[in-house]
Order: structure tokens, then sequence, then C-alpha cells
């Protein structure tokens, strides 16, 4: 029962468009340590390298990476079928993975990983995904992909970073409404990844330990129930998951000041930043 304790959770965390694994990881890195000290954090490099500019270069080194290509619109995509096989694939050899966390192209991947699996559609021998962290974000455009990811409010527990100045603030809503009792972190800053005061670290860090909590004491149950009935054929995870998501908090908004003189539509903040407990986020920079 100890073991269970201490096994810390596992994070698969997917870059940006034509960034790396190696970048968001220095980003993260930035946040505060007590977000996520009791996870393991994974940083894969995207499937395809580079097809153009970097909006990092001269900022950080290469090379840089993609996950798959899309038109003007975004409602057409190339190799999305590949990368998707590619994904569940790492996560099945790697895992498992309790949540993903994502910026811009790879939020919204990982928000669509969570509900193709919800649905069924890929990773049906990998336990349910429990949460996500998504910066950035947006749903897919294609109907035919809508109409499976999208088609159910989406049970993961979910926070969503939304920038007032992003060129994906609508698009960010439109994926938060995709779940059920999302918590949004807004600010006024671009796409990137805003700076948060102690405060907003501190209910982050809440928001982080509420589902180590859940899925502990889902975990020591079900040590329990298993030396308690030994008979029993086993526990159906898609029940965890359905307990752990519950937790879940709805939506409110908490303004939250942080550091001056910050202008976060500059790359170099592209993921330096943290979100906040259950509600949205106003960050003043």
């Amino acid at each position: 029962m100890g073991e269970l304790k201490e096994k810390k959770m596992k994070i698969l965390c997917l870059h940006g468009f034509r960034t790396s694994g190696a970048f968001l990881k220095k980003q993260i890195s930035k946040w505060d340590p007590s977000v996520f000290q009791e996870f393991d954090m994974v940083f894969p490099d995207g499937l395809f390298p580079a097809g153009g500019k970097s909006d990092i270069e001269g900022i950080f080194p290469p090379p840089y990476f993609e996950w798959f290509q899309f038109n003007k619109d975004f409602t057409e995509y190339t190799n999305l079928d590949e990368c998707i096989s590619h994904l569940c694939n790492y996560i099945m050899t790697n895992g498992p993975f309790d949540g993903l966390l994502g910026f811009s192209q790879g939020a919204t991947l990982s928000a669509l990983l969570i509900g193709y699996q919800a649905q069924g559609k890929v990773l049906k021998d990998h336990p349910p995904i429990k949460f996500l962290v998504s910066v950035s974000g947006s749903k897919f455009r294609d109907p035919k992909i809508c109409d499976v990811a999208y088609k159910d409010p989406i049970k993961a527990k979910s926070v969503h970073f939304i920038g007032e100045k992003d060129w994906l603030k609508i698009p960010s809503e439109e994926l938060a409404a995709a779940f059920d009792s999302p918590l949004l972190l807004r600010h006024p800053q671009g796409h990137t990844v805003p700076r948060l005061d102690e405060n907003a670290v501190k209910l982050l860090a809440e928001w982080t330990k509420s589902i180590v909590q859940v899925t502990n004491t889902n975990s020591t149950c079900d040590v329990e129930k298993s030396e308690t009935e030994p008979t029993a054929t086993g526990i159906n995870l898609a029940d965890i998951n359905d307990i752990a998501t519950e937790a879940a908090e709805g939506s409110s908004t908490v303004s939250v000041p942080t550091g001056a003189g910050k202008n976060l539509a500059d790359t170099k903040d592209v993921a330096t930043e943290a979100p906040e407990g259950p509600s949205t986020v106003s960050v003043r920079v």
C-alpha cells in the first residue's frame, strides 16, 4: 500500500508547433516546483521535423518539430492519423500516463486524444486519462472529428489557459466548453503561458494536489477491496475515472496580479507560467 502512495503520477507533455520537447520542458521548469512536484513529466518531440520557420529561432536552439500539418483555416490536416497512431503507441509503450499537458498544437492534440479515448476510438487498453492542462488549445474543425471527439462533454478534469490577446482566445473557450466542469485561467496576454504570482501558483498547486489525493484514495480502495473480496474480478477503470472526474471544480472567475513589465506576447514566455485553482483567472502583468 505504501508503494502505491509513493509512486508519482505521470504526465505526457506535448509542445507547440515547430518547437520541441526540450523547449516546453524549459518553459515548464520556470513554473513553481510545487505545481507538479507529485508528477513525473515526459517531453517527447513531435513526429515530424519543422517544415518551415520556427517562431523560437534565435531564442531556443533547434531542432524543431511539428505534430501534424494543417491548412490556413485549420479545417484540413495532413499526417494527423499517423500522428495519433504514433502518440498512442508512445503512450502504451512508455505509460501509463495519468494526464496530458500541451501548448497550442500540443494542447489541441492532447484534448483530441482524451476525447477519442472517452468514445472508445483510441487507447482502449490504457487506463482513462484523468486530466488535461491546456495552454492556448483549440478544437479541431473537421466535422468528422468533432462528431466523435466532442460528441459528449469530456469528463476528464481540465484546466485551460486563455489569453485575452491570444488569436486562439475564442477557440480556446470553445475547447474548454467541450469539457465537463473545466477550470478556466484567463490572462491579458497573447499566445503564451503567463507568469503567475504566489496566489496563482497556490491555486494551481491545490488543483493538481486534488488530483493526486483522489487517485491515491481510489488506489487504496482498490487494494482494500482486493484484500476483502478475494473472488472479485477486478476494478473497472472507467468507474475509477468517473470518481476522479466527479471531483472537478466548476468554472468561475478570479483576478490574479502577477510580475510587472512582462511582454507576454513574447515567444520567450510561451510557457513560463502556471495556472490557478478552481476558476477563471485574470493575470495582470
